[in-house]
């Protein structure tokens, strides 16, 4: 049965009367296709109060990008008409089926923009989509925003907090995590104790009762110590593995730099050669035994036969691994507290200044230390969300403000259940 193209782009675009496609206009020099949709309605209800039969005042004339069509630009133009009504007095503009008040997108158009956002940098995605970032930034903050109003917290009782550099060495965002569900909660900016009680703010916002979390993992932070001793009395502070080998491994950094710059016989005699061949020493002390490349292995088999204080400090900070390693496969909370306390006696006789300072640390928070040892769980995740956000800021590259790095964090990290659906998302099966 032949069907005329009006009628054909009607069903397509589901439009249902009054709405109708009038005439469809292809320029192919331009690569874009036009849709004119007509209203052919002679009364509407009110949009404010919603009384039937209400004449119309006026139409105006506007216009929204929808999805391409094929390989053409496509754009949906209607005069949309303002009803008079005699019940409230006003006199408004009727929502349009295709898209949201004062959107110049379709409402599909939108939630394409929002998938790829998910997967590319916006930039990226707003070439894709032959559109200015801008725009898409609005949309991301407008759904987000939408989606986390009716976002469920009432079950989170295990949260990790972290903090995130905005630009190097300047303005910094606390996020909280929920360990249990693996998403990203709440992410503002700062990094002081307050961001917690906002944190906590924002949780009875959305459902939550700050008296059931029960567990916080985090970094050795005195500002987020203080918050959650306010906000979150039932908690059990735990220190993720993560924070503490870093703390490591800065004293290692620490003890190499100084013995390089006082230049010990060991070092001072070392022929050309030799000291082309520890130009590796560095990455090949951070690094795992089994990344180390054949260059890195030659320094660090000097190194271990060596009497430097380089060779005891990275002895000391793979001790403290092994020390991590043994609680994971035992999960057992007295084990990895005897191991704990005999590194922390092997770093306070070590000679090492650097490394009595982190005895000295980790001791006087040594049942916290202890709790993210037999936390895999939380150590695991925190790490792993470390990473998600370093994408999330690659992804939002040139993202102008915290407030839009927030947005494209939460859209990527939230899991948010109120987001527009995928427009290509596969059909239901019948």
């Amino acid at each position: 049965m032949k069907v005329g193209v009006e009628a054909l782009f009607t069903s397509a675009l589901g439009l249902v009367p009054p709405w109708e496609v009038e005439k469809v206009e292809l320029d192919t020099a331009s690569r874009r296709i036009d849709f004119e949709v007509r209203c052919n309605a002679k009364m509407l209800g009110c949009p404010q109060c919603g009384l039937a039969g209400q004449r119309i005042h006026d139409r105006l004339r506007r216009s929204w990008r929808h999805l391409d069509f094929f390989q053409y630009e496509a754009w949906l133009h209607a005069e949309v008409p303002r009803v008079a009504c005699t019940g409230c007095g006003k006199t408004t503009q009727v929502d349009v089926p295709w898209a949201r008040e004062g959107s110049g997108f379709t409402a599909l158009f939108e939630a394409l923009a929002l998938a790829l956002c998910r997967e590319l940098p916006v930039r990226q995605a707003a070439a894709l989509l032959r559109c200015n970032d801008k725009q898409l930034w609005r949309r991301i903050e407008f759904f987000v925003e939408q989606a986390r109003a009716l976002d469920d917290m009432s079950g989170v009782q295990i949260v990790g907090i972290d903090e995130t550099s905005l630009r190097r060495g300047q303005d910094y965002i606390t996020v909280v995590h929920d360990l249990d569900a693996k998403r990203l909660l709440f992410a503002t900016e700062g990094r002081e104790h307050h961001t917690v009680v906002e944190f906590v703010d924002d949780l009875k916002a959305h459902g939550g009762d700050p008296e059931q979390v029960r567990h916080v993992c985090m970094d050795m932070s005195a500002a987020y110590a203080k918050g959650v001793g306010v906000a979150l009395p039932n908690a059990a502070i735990s220190y993720d593995r993560f924070h503490v080998v870093k703390m490591a491994i800065e004293a290692m950094d620490e003890v190499r730099k100084a013995e390089v710059r006082e230049q010990p016989p060991a070092l001072a005699q070392l022929d050309k050669a030799q000291r082309k061949t520890l130009k590796s020493l560095m990455w090949g002390m951070r690094k795992n035994p089994l990344g180390w490349t054949e260059t890195q292995f030659d320094a660090m088999h000097w190194l271990q036969h060596s009497n430097l204080k380089s060779a005891r400090a990275w002895r000391l900070k793979m001790g403290l691994r092994e020390v991590y390693a043994r609680a994971r496969s035992s999960n057992d909370a007295v084990q990895a507290e005897a191991d704990l306390r005999g590194w922390l006696s092997w770093a306070r006789r070590s000679r090492l200044e650097p490394f009595k300072r982190l005895a000295k640390t980790l001791g006087e928070r040594a049942a916290a230390v202890v709790r993210g040892m037999v936390d895999n769980r939380s150590n695991a995740f925190v790490e792993a969300m470390n990473g998600l956000l370093q994408q999330a800021k690659r992804a939002a590259r040139g993202f102008r403000t915290s407030r839009n790095f927030i947005a494209i964090a939460y859209l990527r990290l939230s899991k948010l259940k109120h987001l527009p659906a995928h427009p290509f998302a596969p059909a239901a099966a019948k």
